[in-house]
């Protein structure tokens, strides 16, 4: 009996972390040393007179640190892809900017945002397979968030409800 009940906590705590169904998002991360080489890289492409080698080391910086393990380095990314996703007007660039910016923004937990974004993705590219995928995703994502909401309220009720009918027993 206790051992079905560990398992029954264990089912719950993994679905409300994010753990219950395997890894939190399918994304491959970047560790610190990646973003170090890509920063020495963009230090140096900066230091010359060949713009498109300084955006092509801006996009990889990005890229590396949208994948980052670490928040802050996510949300740096997020600024600089912010900053420069405005100023393309190549659709093929465009539309990698703003994938990043969704995988960026659904890294860090702000899916609604994220969806904005792939979904002015997929008008660049309505076939791009991978927008489609993270687009699957977010939506997931969303579903599950709004159940753990439903279900975290429902459990705050219900918590009111006990210590209400207790009070009224005693009282």
């Amino acid at each position: 009996m206790d051992a079905t009940i560990g398992k029954f906590v264990d089912s719950v705590s993994g679905f409300f972390s994010g753990t219950a169904s395997g890894s939190g998002d399918e994304f491959p991360l970047c560790d610190a040393d990646i973003i170090s080489g890509c920063e020495k890289e963009l230090a140096e492409a900066q230091k010359g007179q060949d713009e498109g080698h300084k955006k092509e080391c801006i996009m990889r910086l990005s890229w590396a640190l949208v994948h980052s393990k670490t928040p802050a380095d996510i949300q740096r990314g997020i600024a600089m892809l912010e900053a420069s996703v405005v100023s393309d007007s190549s659709p093929m660039k465009l539309r990698e900017k703003l994938y990043l910016l969704a995988v960026g923004y659904y890294r860090s937990g702000d899916y609604s945002r994220s969806r904005d974004y792939i979904e002015r993705c997929l008008e660049v590219e309505p076939e791009w397979r991978q927008a489609q995928t993270l687009k699957t995703a977010i939506e997931d994502r969303i579903v599950k968030d709004g159940v753990i909401g439903v279900g975290i309220a429902v459990t705050a009720v219900g918590i009111v409800a006990g210590i209400a009918a207790a009070l009224v027993r005693r009282g």
